[in-house]
């Protein structure tokens, strides 16, 4: 599970790991890696009612030329320069209709990659994606949560939220992150604090 803007305490932490067998990436090293200043409780997108997409993509774009290892498969899953424009204008993210879960889970598209399991493949039934997935889809499923605060800025609890990350398997035999997409919100949630 990847938890966007952690600040919990490391032994709440620890032991939420151990009990659950989850993996909780902190995304300060990324954030500090890709030059964004940002504060260690600092949700981009917090808080806004209709999502700037143009603001989302100017974000992604840093990803481009990157690489992650998904650690149950060991594939190795490459960001592709066509990533920042399907994630925010697919039909996907236009039924959204403002939600910021989506915009949010851009934060944590490294550790998404790195902590996915369930790959399924699927054939490349339409001619639309022929040339850029020539050998099929995969879907792999994820979890990120994002942070609830009270008026006074403390945490109260997490919203978890279940992802399915669309990949897909290129002529040069790469396989590219193409969008997240089946955001949904889980029901259950052991993270409150």
């Amino acid at each position: 599970m990847l938890i966007i803007k952690t600040r919990f305490k490391a032994k709440y932490l620890m032991s939420r790991r151990k009990k659950a067998n989850l993996l909780m990436p902190c995304l300060m090293d990324l954030s500090q890696k890709k030059n964004f200043k940002s504060k260690p409780h600092d949700i981009r997108f917090r808080g806004k009612r209709m999502i700037d997409w143009n603001e989302v993509k100017d974000y992604l774009k840093p990803y481009v030329g990157d690489f992650y290892k998904i650690a149950d498969t060991k594939d190795i899953i490459y960001i592709g320069n066509d990533l920042p424009d399907e994630y925010t204008g697919s039909n996907y993210t236009y039924s959204l209709k403002g939600t910021a879960a989506k915009a949010n889970a851009s934060q944590g598209i490294p550790e998404m990659l790195k902590i996915a399991s369930g790959k399924h493949f699927r054939t490349n039934s339409g001619n639309k994606h022929r040339r850029n997935a020539t050998y099929g889809w995969y879907r792999y499923d994820s979890r990120f949560a994002l942070p609830i605060y009270r008026d006074d800025g403390q945490i109260v609890r997490y919203n978890t939220f279940h992802a399915s990350m669309l990949i897909r398997h290129a002529r040069d035999g790469k396989m590219y992150l193409y969008d997240i997409i089946d955001i949904k919100k889980e029901t259950s949630n052991p993270f409150t604090s």
